[in-house]
């Protein structure tokens, strides 16, 4: 009797359990915010010039795959972005996965980790800053081609600090209304240049405040969206 009632126990925590974990379409849209974009520019010619690289290890970081300063200068602006989209010069240990319960019911405060266990390098991050202009407009080429952007880009968006983007973030998104972290970007722009009418409201706080978690969200609504969008177009046009 003890017996059958701890498998009877089990069984239900089990249940339990799966009922609790992330759903087939949570974990697709994981999947799908976590797709990177990959440029189509001279993009087997990198490929092959990243599969070359050899590991490093120094005693002031974690390693790192760097191509080699001669090699890297001589790219063209646009292998250099491919390159830099494609590949995260420096490891580090933030590798852990995250899954949320219901991730496309969400609207998150933050974007997905975009390497896993490696970043940007210092030289990939002065890339991005100093030609914003030309990784913006490359950028808008190749969504405007591929109808997807990944999560590469819109870091690399948020980097940048590319709130002239934000109209053509507003557009990308209302095409379907899929990619919320579309509206995760829009909200850290704000964030990122504290638009007083953002810091002052009740997302803010909830998403950026003291007291907000890194994982924390809004929920998924028609509300919540035309807000942000609003909010961010009112945004775009105080910095004009």
């Amino acid at each position: 009797m003890k017996f059958n009632l701890l498998i009877a126990v089990l069984f239900c925590s089990l249940q339990v359990f799966a009922q609790e974990g992330p759903s087939e379409e949570s974990l697709a849209y994981h999947e799908y915010r976590s797709k990177m974009s990959v440029p189509p520019y001279e993009l087997a010619k990198i490929k092959k010039l990243v599969a070359g690289l050899k590991t490093v290890y120094e005693e002031s970081d974690e390693g790192h795959q760097t191509m080699p300063e001669k090699i890297y200068n001589a790219l063209s602006l646009r292998e250099k972005f491919t390159y830099n989209m494609i590949h995260a010069e420096d490891f580090s240990q933030n590798c852990d996965i995250f899954f949320a319960l219901d991730e496309h019911k969400k609207i998150f405060g933050h974007l997905l980790d975009i390497f896993g266990d490696s970043n940007w390098s210092e030289r990939q991050y002065k890339f991005f800053k100093e030609n914003r202009d030309s990784v913006m407009a490359l950028i808008k080429e190749s969504v405007l081609r591929s109808k997807r952007m990944g999560v590469n880009y819109k870091y690399a968006i948020v980097e940048m600090n590319g709130w002239e983007m934000v109209p053509f973030l507003i557009s990308t998104y209302n095409t379907d209304r899929k990619d919320h972290d579309i509206l995760t970007v829009l909200m850290l722009l704000m964030e990122q240049n504290k638009y007083p009418v953002f810091v002052a409201s009740a997302s803010y706080a909830k998403l950026y405040g003291k007291d907000a978690a890194y994982d924390g969200y809004l929920d998924l609504n028609k509300a919540n969206e035309d807000l942000i969008m609003q909010r961010a177009d009112n945004f775009y046009k105080s910095k004009k």
